[in-house]
């Protein structure tokens, strides 16, 4: 757990261009095997985290794979 001052109750991080796009991502740099996502997150401020929504319902940080969009 833990405490960041750019998220509470009433507050969250701006979002950046990414935030609901759609995008490729793939794991260990094996390009044949792409699976769909979603940026759920993309903070433009601290604490700067990127989350995808996998489309086989799994959630990744962006500095967990690969992706393009």
């Amino acid at each position: 757990m833990g405490v960041h001052s750019n998220i509470g109750y009433d507050r969250f991080p701006k979002q950046g261009h990414l935030a609901g796009k759609g995008v490729k991502v793939c794991f260990d740099y094996d390009t044949s095997k792409i699976i769909k996502g979603t940026v759920i997150r993309d903070d433009a401020e601290e604490p700067g985290l990127m989350l995808i929504l996998l489309s086989d319902g799994r959630v990744v940080k962006s500095t967990e794979c690969q992706y393009s969009y």
